[in-house]
């Protein structure tokens, strides 16, 4: 493939268990380099080589802490960390015309703010879950709400792994947010995220969203639709955060030659 046609991709946390899979992914591909890595101040793999650190070939690029350093050769930036992290990557992102992947969950509203202003200069594909399976579950979800209409109770059940640091996750959130979309209402006024001691008996239109924490689970969704004398579950299962990964990367190629603004992989997967 001639070089030129190649995307030069990095990698924000290279050392992560996400950022790791995604630059094993880049370098395996057949049009994509590996051309920047980031990791924390501070942390041991600094100053290695990405592709060693990942159990792939060297690859002559140096992982970095320093933005300027680590993205300079890259047409496009994979995020999949924190917030606060993923906030200072946009920035970047914007000011030196970055294409942007975010694949980070927990934002506040300030922080998606600035996301969304990113977006107005350089194009950025955001999505609570790269999973094409998940991406089409959000459009599957919405259809059967349409459809069941009223006369159905809906609850969203997700678990991950103990070490997850926000709840509800952000792929419960996206589905909760494709279901009221569907009924009509406003999440925040029909969310319901915990239940305990005398509840009362359930409001009508009310979406529930729980959550489960434990072991290594890698990510369980359930939308639940319990009508009378009868029920229907949609569900998904991860196995492994692989298909996150490879969802990133179709992300990474769809958004190539995009003019700026705010796609999700519903935009990526033409749903």
């Amino acid at each position: 493939m001639e070089v030129e046609t190649m995307i030069h991709a990095g990698v924000v946390g290279i050392a992560g268990r996400m950022g790791s899979l995604l630059a094993q992914g880049i370098i395996d591909a057949e049009d994509m380099v590996l051309a920047g890595a980031l990791e924390a101040k501070g942390h041991p793999v600094l100053g290695k080589d990405a592709g060693t650190i990942v159990g792939r070939d060297l690859q002559g690029v140096g992982i970095s802490c320093v933005f300027e350093e680590a993205f300079a050769s890259c047409d496009v930036i994979i995020d999949f960390t924190m917030p606060a992290v993923t906030v200072e990557t946009a920035r970047y992102a914007q000011e030196e015309s970055k294409h942007l992947i975010i694949g980070t969950t927990g934002f506040d509203e300030e922080q998606l703010l600035m996301i969304r202003d990113c977006a107005g200069k350089v194009p950025v594909v955001m999505a609570p879950n790269m999973s094409i399976g998940v991406n089409v579950m959000f459009k599957v979800a919405a259809i059967l709400t349409e459809l069941l209409g009223k006369d159905y109770d809906v609850e969203i059940i997700e678990a991950h792994h103990r070490l997850k640091k926000d709840a509800p996750s952000g792929t419960a959130l996206g589905l909760a947010i494709s279901i009221a979309e569907a009924k009509g209402v406003e999440l925040a006024k029909n969310a319901c995220y915990e239940r305990h001691g005398i509840i009362g008996a359930r409001p009508d239109g009310e979406i529930g969203i729980q959550t489960l924490r434990a072991g290594d689970i890698v990510g369980d969704h359930t939308v639940l639709y319990a009508g009378n004398n009868e029920r229907i579950e949609l569900k998904h299962q991860a196995h492994s955060r692989q298909n996150f990964a490879r969802g990133a990367l179709r992300a990474v190629r769809w958004l190539k030659g995009r003019e700026p603004g705010l796609y999700s992989m519903i935009d990526v997967l033409g749903l």
